[in-house]
């Protein structure tokens, strides 16, 4: 049982080493992106999703998402279906060590973060994206990008789930409840760092108030404020 373990151990150790370079002051290196890019956090309900779609067709850029998933299952020789199960979920140790073994189709946290990181930093270099979700403000160099965070309160985004997806409120609450805990789980135990944090973000967007494109035009407006020195601000109409 105990030799089951060592390719576990070894990927455990790989990804921790991984985790490491990412900390090097290279990946900082402004010779290594084109142009910059947005990333896009977001709670649940609050139509973050819209609007990092809005911001990136506004701009012309790609918008990064399903993409992701598609390329992580490339990477780690899976089905698609594979990776959206864990994908920007939390899992425990004992979890992942139990289905690695068991498993032969599991997909351990150290290949899936693994992958990640890198698909992610290389959509980064590339420039003249918005990531969507995934930790992506943690795996970029900040200075890099404008990371977005998108939020609303909690009675907010409930009635929007009941509203625009035909969910009960009793159902809406479960699934926001759900998926925000394994966001945030996602993000605290793999990338070890704190969502809610204000200064992890260049700029938070209260939807209360914004509609999709109000909210699109802010995030355009902070993302030329912050690369003023390298790109030019188009004339948009606001």
């Amino acid at each position: 049982m105990t030799s089951d373990l060592y390719p576990f151990l070894d990927k455990l150790f790989n990804f921790r080493n991984l985790k490491k370079q990412l900390r090097k002051s290279q990946l900082d290196d402004p010779e290594l992106y084109h142009d910059p890019f947005i990333t896009l956090a977001r709670e649940p309900g609050s139509g973050g999703k819209p609007i990092a779609k809005a911001v990136a067709k506004k701009l012309g850029y790609e918008f990064v998402d399903e993409q992701i998933v598609d390329e992580i299952a490339k990477s780690v020789e899976r089905r698609r279906a594979i990776i959206e199960e864990v994908d920007e979920k939390g899992r425990t140790m004992m979890e992942d060590m139990v289905h690695s073994v068991l498993n032969p189709e599991y997909v351990d946290y150290s290949a899936y973060l693994t992958a990640l990181f890198k698909i992610v930093l290389a959509y980064a270099f590339k420039g003249k994206v918005v990531i969507f979700g995934r930790g992506a403000n943690f795996i970029t160099p900040f200075a890099r990008g404008l990371h977005v965070n998108i939020t609303a309160p909690y009675a907010l985004r409930v009635q929007r789930a009941v509203n625009y997806e035909g969910l009960s409120e009793r159902k809406a609450k479960r699934t926001i409840a759900k998926v925000e805990k394994e966001h945030q789980d996602f993000i605290m135990q793999y990338i070890q760092r704190d969502p809610k944090k204000v200064n992890s973000y260049d700029l938070t967007i209260n939807t209360t108030s914004f509609e999709i494109d109000e909210a699109r035009d802010v995030i355009i407006k902070a993302f030329y404020k912050k690369f003023s020195h390298t790109l030019k601000e188009p004339k948009f109409h606001f």
